[in-house]
């Protein structure tokens, strides 16, 4: 690899925060402070870079999800939802 890409492979892009992100950061209610995009509405979190590290290493899954992981969040989500809505329906042939 290129001196010049390891370079640019470290490089992390740095935004300054503004005021109302570092009250949010003292305030130990709210943790950790969420962060939305006004453009896209997306949110984000901000967190302190130890955290980040932490939950990157191997406390963190993101790898893609198992049979059987899908099948847990199913039987949860189908716990959890109101099924009255479907009582009147017929029963399928």
């Amino acid at each position: 690899m290129r001196e010049q890409d390891k370079i640019m492979k470290t490089k992390v892009a740095m935004i300054e925060m503004t005021e109302q992100q570092m009250q949010a950061l003292e305030t130990p209610d709210v943790t950790p402070p969420r962060i939305v995009n006004p453009r896209t509405n997306e949110t984000f979190v901000l967190l302190r870079v130890d955290e980040y590290e932490r939950l990157k290493e191997d406390q963190y899954d993101d790898s893609p999800w198992t049979r059987q992981e899908l099948e847990a969040l199913a039987w949860e989500r189908v716990k959890h939802d109101d099924r009255d809505e479907y009582d009147g329906l017929p029963e399928k042939p």
